[in-house]
């Protein structure tokens, strides 16, 4: 894959979710939420400010983020799904 996100957008690749609950039980694919976990697979140049300067991203490519559940574009790419988010939408980076 090779694409660059413009300006203050990252992204990501979804994390699989568990499909098995604490209990044992199988939960089938159309019971689950999407998942809000992810990795960051490339990111922008920053977020230009008022006064002309630019921001850099605080997300690095291989950090885990927390984003909104419904936050960014969903795009296929050789295949994979991807989601293009502004760096705004991230709410953590998981350590």
């Amino acid at each position: 894959m090779n694409i660059k996100p413009l300006y203050d957008r990252v992204v990501i690749k979804r994390m699989e979710e568990e499909k098995m609950s604490a209990g044992g039980i199988v939960i089938p694919d159309s019971a689950t939420e999407k998942p809000i976990k992810g990795e960051v697979v490339a990111v922008g140049g920053g977020k230009v400010l008022d006064n002309g300067t630019v921001r850099p991203t605080s997300v690095k490519v291989g950090d885990k983020v927390l984003f909104g559940k419904y936050s960014g574009t969903e795009v296929k790419l050789d295949g994979t799904e991807y989601l293009v988010v502004k760096e705004d939408d991230i709410f953590a980076v998981l350590a």
